[in-house]
């Protein structure tokens, strides 16, 4: 009996260690994911900041198109453009980092999870 009492121990033991590691690869990549999302979210702060800026400049131009009429407000409105452009880039940068890291499940892991059982079922046949 002490033979398969120990067979036995060594299978726990080993299954133990397996969903372990399961567990850390999980965690593992739910972390990377989480990371995406959060670069994603600073690019789309980043650019409301910036278009809160070009805004500034547009109506300043805007302002400085009325009241004088001179090149001036061509050059505010230049800058207020080059900023909006910015405030693209930056939206499309957030989309491209949030839509990598979500959902932030650990897919590879579920699915390692599913070979692994998968493998034990049939061994144990």
């Amino acid at each position: 009996m002490n033979g398969v009492g120990g067979a036995a121990k060594e299978v726990v033991d080993r299954v133990r260690s397996i969903v372990r590691l399961e567990v850390e690869l999980a965690l593992l990549e739910v972390k990377q994911k989480v990371t995406k999302i959060a670069v994603g979210i600073g690019f789309g702060a980043g650019a409301a900041v910036v278009a809160v800026f070009a805004l500034g400049f547009l109506l300043a131009a805007a302002a400085a198109g009325l009241a004088e009429a001179i090149p001036l407000w061509a050059a505010l409105l230049v800058v207020g453009f080059v900023l909006l452009m910015t405030a693209a880039l930056l939206v499309a940068l957030a989309k491209k980092s949030i839509a990598a890291g979500a959902p932030p499940l650990p897919e590879e892991a579920i699915e390692e999870a599913r070979l692994t059982t998968e493998t034990l079922i049939h061994d144990g046949r």
